[in-house]
């Protein structure tokens, strides 16, 4: 049975870590590694991380400098042979999400699967994954995806990126030829409030710097005209809402 490791990054919110924790420690898999990173937070959190009885959960709590220095530090811990990570508010679709991804030993150097988001009446709506290609945004939600601990080690997450340097990493791996398989689950649900979803516009700018960065020329001729399109559009819809509220 492969070990899988589950990192969460945290500061400050120790309800949605508790939530989190709670759906990762429910899962029927039996080879976890469960890693908490807390950013040094002041709300109970490490009363709370103190309080948990569970024999594969290690946690520290320092300052870091942003998510991805935390996420780093993470992957440093991890001893397993694929990682995933959980935001904290997010949590797993089923008590069996693990088992049933790793139900025979898998090979690929990234699997990823299907998430479920809240739709504007609050009902849950899968968002599917999509099948393995270069774009100007990702083809999946990271928070369904496991991704073999010595790429992570080798490649990490460029800390440059503010916002997208999950983005860089997925697009560098998939430049480099590693293998992707997706599977036809629905791996986690999701939390819409993290800093990518409510600073849309800053995750765009930071989409773009990836693309110029990573691709071939002939790839940012394909990619970077939607890309300012679409960041373009967020930033009127931003600033007509600041009008609204500013009246």
């Amino acid at each position: 049975m492969q070990k899988i490791t589950v990192i969460t990054v945290a500061r400050n919110v120790c309800q949605a870590l508790r939530q989190t924790m709670d759906s990762v420690l429910q899962q029927d898999y039996e080879n976890v590694e469960y890693i908490v990173v807390d950013g040094a937070s002041t709300d109970g959190t490490v009363s709370m991380l103190e309080s948990v009885d569970c024999p594969y959960l290690k946690w520290i709590s320092e300052p870091d400098s942003g998510i991805y220095n935390a996420m780093n530090k993470a992957i440093g811990m991890a001893t397993g042979e694929y990682v995933i990570f959980m935001n904290a508010g997010d949590l797993f679709a089923g008590d069996d999400v693990l088992s049933r991804v790793f139900e025979k030993p898998e090979q690929a150097d990234i699997i990823y699967g299907h998430v479920e988001k809240k739709d504007k009446q609050g009902v849950w709506q899968v968002k599917k994954a999509e099948q393995p290609h270069n774009s100007h945004r990702m083809f999946f939600c990271h928070q369904s995806c496991f991704v073999r601990r010595e790429l992570l080690q080798r490649y990490c997450f460029d800390e440059r990126y503010r916002y997208s340097a999950d983005f860089k990493l997925i697009k560098t791996l998939f430049l480099a030829g590693h293998t992707f398989v997706l599977k036809d689950v629905v791996v986690a649900r999701f939390d819409t409030n993290g800093v990518s979803n409510t600073r849309r516009s800053e995750g765009l700018a930071d989409n773009i710097k990836v693309v110029r960065d990573v691709d071939n020329m002939k790839e940012r001729l394909r990619l970077l005209p939607r890309l300012y399109f679409v960041y373009l559009m967020c930033r009127w819809r931003e600033r007509n809402r600041n009008n609204k509220n500013d009246k």
